[in-house]
């Protein structure tokens, strides 16, 4: 089985670092330590969607829960036609209803706007986000996922990091469910033939770095001091092992 490897990343460095690694593709966000990452705007789309590697643009208009008022969703459905239009080869999404389960109503309008671009013979990968690991029952959610058209799903198996979810991980890509199933969260060199083992299809981290910040944030602009970039040999490592394994 050949399973693929997908960067998290937030700037054009950040993937072009991903595809001289051997990536696969990336997800593009933003704000990725401080908040989990958020939507990227439609001029960071266009510029990395020129690098020359597939671009699944993460969905995610505010930091915090997954459960998502009316005008929120418009908002995040206008996001996935933007994202598509500006070249995103997928997108990332997800969204659950206040008792742990999913929000069969928004995720249908996701889905919908996502493959209204089909109709002129593109295709548009379709992965819902690490959302499924604040439901109540993953397995059966993987199933109502596969039955709305969503062709894979980000998730830890619950656990802060993914190594430790293997169990739940294994549940999900036997449930048959259409979906496939992309492991991430605090993936390293040491887990990745556990999860590999397991049956995942892909195995998904941010590889990140951080450095100093070469400049003065000001009195307006927060308080970081260090920036986060993509780190080579991370994702070198990652890409070797994922392919000795697999």
């Amino acid at each position: 089985m050949s399973v693929a490897v997908e960067i998290a990343v937030q700037d054009v460095a950040g993937a072009v670092v991903a595809r001289d690694g051997g990536a696969d593709r990336v997800e593009l966000c933003t704000a990725l330590g401080a908040t989990g990452g958020l939507t990227p705007s439609v001029g960071l789309l266009n510029a990395v969607c020129a690098v020359g590697i597939g671009v699944h643009a993460l969905i995610r208009t505010r930091p915090g829960g997954f459960v998502y008022s009316e005008a929120e969703v418009d908002v995040l459905v206008a996001d996935v036609r933007a994202a598509v239009r500006a070249g995103a080869s997928g997108v990332v999404v997800g969204a659950l209803r206040s008792d742990g389960s999913l929000d069969v109503e928004a995720v249908t309008r996701l889905v919908s706007a996502a493959r209204e671009a089909e109709s002129s013979g593109r295709a548009v990968d379709i992965t819902f986000h690490r959302a499924l690991d604040a439901v109540a029952d993953p397995v059966a959610t993987i199933g109502e996922l596969g039955k709305l058209g969503v062709d894979r799903v980000l998730t830890s198996g619950g656990a802060s990091r993914a190594g430790d979810g293997l169990a739940v991980l294994a549940a999900l890509v036997g449930a048959e469910s259409g979906v496939t199933v992309m492991a991430g969260g605090g993936v390293d060199l040491a887990s990745v033939p556990a999860l590999l083992a397991a049956g995942v299809d892909a195995i998904h981290l941010s590889a990140k770095a951080n450095i100093p910040d070469p400049g003065n944030t000001g009195p307006g602009g927060g308080t970081a001091n260090t920036l986060e970039v993509t780190d080579a040999a991370t994702v070198a490592g990652i890409v070797a092992a994922v392919k000795r394994a697999s």
